[in-house]
């Protein structure tokens, strides 16, 4: 690369979004290479429309790749400087880029042990969860946690993409996360979608026991472009791996938990019973008494 003389860095502008000036930066660099988005992405050994999605704003560029972009386009060390603001997110850092995959996922499928999917959570059950798992967590920072899941269920307004396949265990059924109206609210959601025919459910009874999935949540996903994925999720961390030895592994764990549960329409079934069951159940008050 011929020498030339370091270009400034561009200041990202916080009235924007920081991910997309980052990419706006990336493709500045890119450009002023003389490089396009297929040879970029061939001295970095990765595909054309990785660059594309990271220049865009869709995809975060990780820590790994900011150091090969600032080397590669002599950008100055912009790439790692500004690292932090290309990577905000309101998700938890573990499961940032998961929530970022889905929304370019042709296929999810997902096995939940212990709670409705995140993607099916309604406001109500959606933040009895967020205060289960931090009571003293600051009200903004609760509903801004509330938010981002719930902003995560957009992508259903695509009518195409993506085929969503959740296993659930009757767990999550049986447990009334805040309380039996906020349940039967919930179930009546995941109801509509299914006969929305935007999600397949099938749900693992309590009957079934021992099973494969037990030690924590499995999400796996299909792109058009790039390989699969599998996230491994447990109470406080995650993992996600394109490693196709593993996926496959995971791919077999879903395999046999969807063989364990009942069929989609006997799952349907169990579902309208239990929010009826809810519908029909007393509210209790903090002091342990019936709401009249």
């Amino acid at each position: 690369m011929a020498d030339r003389k370091p270009t400034s860095a561009k200041k990202l502008d916080p009235a924007q979004s920081p991910r997309a000036m980052y990419g706006a930066e990336l493709r500045f660099q890119r450009e002023r290479a003389g490089l396009s988005q297929a040879a970029l992405g061939e001295r970095l050994f990765v595909g054309h429309s990785l660059i594309a999605k990271m220049e865009s704003g869709e995809r975060r560029i990780q820590p790994d790749m900011a150091e090969q972009l600032d080397r590669v386009l002599d950008a100055g060390g912009f790439f790692v400087r500004n690292m932090a603001a290309g990577r905000a997110t309101p998700h938890r850092e573990d499961f940032a880029d998961v929530a970022e995959l889905e929304t370019a996922a042709l296929t999810i499928k997902e096995w939940e042990p212990l709670l409705v999917p995140g993607l099916l959570q309604t406001a109500a059950y959606a933040m009895a969860v967020i205060r289960a798992a931090d009571p003293v967590l600051a009200g903004s920072e609760a509903r801004a946690r509330q938010k981002a899941r719930l902003d995560r269920a957009r992508l259903f307004d695509n009518p195409s993409c993506p085929t969503y396949w959740a296993v659930v265990n009757e767990a999550a059924l049986r447990c009334a996360v805040g309380g039996p109206t906020t349940m039967a609210e919930q179930l009546r959601h995941i109801i509509e979608m299914i006969h929305r025919d935007r999600i397949i459910l099938q749900i693992l009874p309590l009957s079934e026991g021992a099973h494969p999935g037990m030690n924590g949540g499995l999400r796996l996903m299909t792109f058009e472009d790039d390989a699969p994925m599998a996230y491994r999720s447990g109470a406080d961390s995650g993992s996600l791996v394109d490693d196709a030895a593993t996926v496959k592994r995971h791919t077999l764990t879903y395999d046999l938990l969807g063989a364990a549960a009942l069929s989609p329409d006997v799952s349907l079934t169990l579902v309208e019973a239990v929010a009826e069951e809810y519908e029909h159940a007393p509210e209790v008050r903090p002091d342990g008494g019936d709401v009249a």
